[in-house]
């Protein structure tokens, strides 16, 4: 399995201090069928507890997850900050899930160097 992060939530996981072992563990979650909400779409949304908090009151991450394949965190929020995403956000979610799972290996390499990607490496 491989696990990517894009720009946006890079910036958003540093900010809050979201480790790459936390990321990692979320796709375990998925992998074993522990998926909080799918979207559809390989689109899936799954729960991140704040540190010393449980989940219920943490960030909500949106993942492009194909199981056995790649994932892709794209976007994240916090509970307390906005509820859900809306139709047009979900929309576009599905979109970007179906080009990055049809990113050949040259394509993926391409974006890691240019950095609009990064990998989770635990």
């Amino acid at each position: 399995m491989q696990i990517f992060k894009n720009r946006w939530f890079v910036r958003f996981a540093r900010r809050e201090k979201i480790s790459d072992d936390i990321l990692f563990k979320v796709i375990e979650d998925a992998e074993r069928g522990i998926i909080d909400a799918d979207l559809g779409g390989h689109v899936i949304k799954q729960r991140i507890a704040r540190p010393g908090q449980g989940k219920s009151g943490g960030y909500r991450t949106i993942v492009i997850f194909k199981q056995g394949g790649r994932a892709f965190f794209v976007y994240g929020f916090a509970k307390n900050e906005r509820g859900n995403i809306d139709k047009d956000e979900l929309v576009a979610f599905k979109k970007a899930a179906e080009h990055l799972l049809e990113l050949d290996a040259e394509q993926l390499a391409n974006l890691l160097e240019n950095g609009a990607l990064t990998e989770v490496i635990p």
